[in-house]
């Protein structure tokens, strides 16, 4: 029987995990996530619009965080990438 801790982080690792697959890819896809919210809000000012904006409305205010809740919600989702099939359609060119 597991016990269940209240945990101040929302949403939690173990629902975050269930998503994404491995704590690697979990890592891994909230950080590159984050790192494209932060170059967003750094250039909101700008005026360039390249950028997408966050995908949920969220209170936080951490790239991370806000990561985390978009992968929570399923609105990004992690794509394994075959390295024999890529290098096969290299092989083909």
């Amino acid at each position: 029987m597991s016990q269940q801790h209240d945990t101040m982080m929302d949403p939690r690792v173990e629902d975050l995990l269930e998503r994404a697959g491995s704590k690697f890819s979990l890592v891994t896809l909230g950080a590159m996530r984050a790192r494209q919210i932060n170059a967003y809000f750094g250039q909101l000012g700008e005026g360039l619009g390249a950028m997408i904006p966050p995908q949920v409305t969220s209170v936080a205010r951490k790239p991370l965080s806000i990561a985390f809740e978009e992968i929570a919600a399923d609105k990004i989702v992690a794509h394994v990438i075959d390295p024999d099939a890529e290098a096969g359609a290299d092989s083909a060119e």
